[in-house]
């Protein structure tokens, strides 16, 4: 399972910001075009940096581990 696909599922209770940021990056991923325009065209839409929308996809593309899931002992 991806990090996207968790956060996705509990959007209401995260509220996650780079949700549609990610939505429009798959959209485009679908419909086959280039990755640099891709950043480009996301950094521009959301004023933010192309090496920020890199970072955001790099994680959230990410495989969830256990870890990340489990709260830790108290």
């Amino acid at each position: 399972m991806k990090i996207y696909e968790i956060i996705a599922f509990n959007r209401e209770i995260l509220d996650h910001k780079h949700l549609p940021l990610y939505n429009d990056y798959r959209a485009m991923k679908a419909r086959r075009e280039k990755m640099t325009y891709i950043v480009a065209v996301l950094a521009e839409r959301y004023a933010v940096s192309e090496r920020k929308v890199y970072n955001i996809i790099a994680h959230l593309e990410k495989d969830c581990t256990e870890r990340a899931v489990i709260p830790p002992p108290e």
